[in-house]
């Protein structure tokens, strides 16, 4: 599942309380737009255009003087928040404040009709994106802040608009959901997307069978496809490789960069599982498993 960064500049894991950057799909959105042709018709599409231009400035003040451009043009340009959050944001708060300002512009500029006839059908209408980008960075920012309830009604609710979940909101939320101990509800998001092969995927689930079942057939079988699926992963896990100080620009499918990028947003729901540590290395070195501690 490749992804790239919001940004040129690499970020080290950890060194900012900036929440992650999601993938990036706007500069084919921007193609999009401009290949329809035509004058933009109101304020709000071209803030969006000004938007465009800024994801593709490589001068960061450019940027930032584009997003504030782009809401002089319109306030209610959710993108020109969500840019501002990532390239602009001190501390956490700022963040939170400004992903809040950039979901509520989405809200209005969508307009209350949309979130009755379009849920379902949300990313695949162009206009939507901003509203879910904006909507994503404020759930990772409000987890980071520690609001972790509140995070994942946000990431449960944006799969109820976009059950196709282009954003990769899935691999996130089962993370938290792990961390959080919701095991129920780990099992429920599991079952809905019972196909993902990705490593992000059958990683979580494989801690997910261990949280329920404790060392077993299936949770070895499931641990069994995970390696499979990318054989780097639990050196990372286990400390026994270091993680890089900075985050993959882009994914190959089964390589070391994906396996880092699994555990930089894992690692807290492997943590937080009594003994799954213990028994994935035990399960490598072909010791007597751990069972998880009640």
């Amino acid at each position: 599942m490749p992804k790239s960064r919001s940004t040129r500049r690499k970020k080290k894991a950890g060194s900012s309380p900036r929440v992650r950057p999601l993938p990036d799909t706007r500069v084919m959105e921007s193609l999009l737009a401009r290949l329809a042709g035509g004058q933009v018709s109101d304020d709000i599409g071209a803030a969006q255009q000004i938007m465009y231009d800024a994801w593709e400035a490589a001068d960061r003040r450019r940027r930032v003087a584009l997003a504030r451009r782009a809401i002089e043009v319109s306030p209610l340009c959710a993108d020109a928040y969500v840019l501002l959050a990532q390239e602009t944001a001190r501390t956490v708060n700022e963040a939170l404040d400004l992903y809040r300002q950039g979901v509520d512009a989405g809200e209005r500029a969508l307009g209350k009709a949309a979130f009755a006839e379009d849920a379902g059908h949300f990313w695949g209408i162009l206009e939507t994106r901003p509203y879910m980008r904006a909507r994503f960075g404020l759930a990772q920012a409000l987890w980071t802040n520690g609001l972790r309830d509140e995070a994942v009604v946000h990431y449960r609710d944006m799969l109820r608009l976009n059950p196709n979940d282009n954003q990769g909101i899935r691999y996130t939320l089962l993370n938290c959901l792990l961390e959080l101990g919701r095991d129920s509800d780990a099992g429920g998001l599991l079952k809905r997307y019972k196909n993902d092969s990705a490593a992000a995927w059958v990683y979580s689930e494989a801690l997910s069978r261990f949280r329920r079942e404790g060392d077993s057939a299936a949770s070895r079988a499931a641990l069994a496809r995970a390696i499979g699926t990318n054989a780097h992963v639990p050196a990372y896990l286990l400390g026994r490789r270091k993680l890089p100080g900075t985050l993959p620009d882009l994914i190959g499918l089964g390589g070391e960069d994906e396996a880092v990028a699994y555990v930089h947003e894992a690692a807290g729901a492997w943590a937080a599982a009594p003994a799954a540590l213990e028994w994935l290395s035990a399960t490598l070195d072909g010791l007597p498993a751990a069972s998880p501690r009640r």
